[in-house]
């Protein structure tokens, strides 16, 4: 009776824990892609090469360069956007 109780215990915490997970993970991304500010953290960018209100470009650590696009009010990666895949 208490092994029952207590694998019943487990699981329910394993689900809580992956729900408080699920719902931070999408809490940060929401937030991410909310503004460009907020997109070029995210992304690890470190100076700012060109912007525009749709677009920007920035470069990362590495050197390398990426877009930033503004589609349906929401940022996104160029090539990452909504209805891409």
């Amino acid at each position: 009776m208490f092994k029952n109780k207590t694998i019943i215990g487990v699981i329910a915490v394993l689900v809580l824990a992956g729900g408080a997970f699920f719902l931070y993970e999408n809490h940060k991304l929401n937030v991410a892609h909310s503004t460009f500010e907020n997109y070029y953290a995210f992304r690890g960018c470190t100076e700012l090469v060109d912007r525009t209100d749709t677009y920007g470009d920035c470069k990362l650590a590495d050197g390398s360069t990426i877009k930033l696009l503004l589609i349906n009010g929401k940022w996104y990666l160029d090539g990452d956007g909504p209805g891409v895949w």
